[in-house]
């Protein structure tokens, strides 16, 4: 069905969007689908880096258990 919407299409929605709820509502929309990638980008860095943290943790400590009980 969405398969053949096309460029007039497309123009035609954004047109009817466009008058329904105005410029200014449109943009500020905009900014707040804007900000919340930004926060989703961010919050995947740090996921990303929490877990390279952890694996850098686990691959410090490479000493085999028996060598730790003597030291």
């Amino acid at each position: 069905m969405l398969n053949n919407i096309g460029l007039p299409g497309l123009l035609l929605i954004a047109v009817v969007v466009l008058v329904l709820f105005g410029r200014g509502k449109i943009s500020s929309l905009m900014g707040e689908v804007g900000k919340g990638i930004t926060a989703f980008k961010k919050g995947v860095d740090d996921g990303k880096q929490e877990i390279e943290d952890q694996a850098a943790d686990v691959a410090k400590d490479v000493t085999p258990e028996k060598d730790k009980e003597k030291a």
